[in-house]
């Protein structure tokens, strides 16, 4: 078993966005042998990029506010929200709020995606 907080694992900027920051806290390194763990934080007013990926995931919003976007919706997110994104659906998260967008997501375990 591993217990430790997020903020003990070095946070580094995703795919070169700037204000976009992933911690890449349970994954092949910790042994998990399914599933990788991400906390991503968005600063205020910055976006992930338009993408889609084969593989589905999950996010759950720790704190702050913002917009999930995808081609059929674009939905607020904030505190307590959960999020699905179906394999292949296009999608971007966006901080519309004052303070760091912050939400764990989780992808079947690849390379880093």
């Amino acid at each position: 078993m591993i217990v430790r907080s997020f903020r003990d694992v070095k946070s580094e900027t995703y795919a070169e966005i700037p204000g976009v920051a992933v911690r890449w806290v349970i994954g092949a390194p910790e042994g998990a042998p399914n599933f990788v763990m991400r906390v991503f934080e968005l600063e205020p007013g910055a976006s992930s990029a338009h993408h889609s990926h084969p593989w589905e995931h999950e996010v759950f919003v720790l704190s702050g506010e913002g917009v999930v976007w995808s081609e059929s919706a674009e939905s607020p997110i904030g505190e307590g929200d959960t999020v699905f994104i179906a394999p292949d659906e296009r999608h971007r998260f966006t901080n519309t709020g004052k303070e760091i967008l912050r939400f764990i997501c989780v992808i079947p375990l690849l390379e880093k995606a």
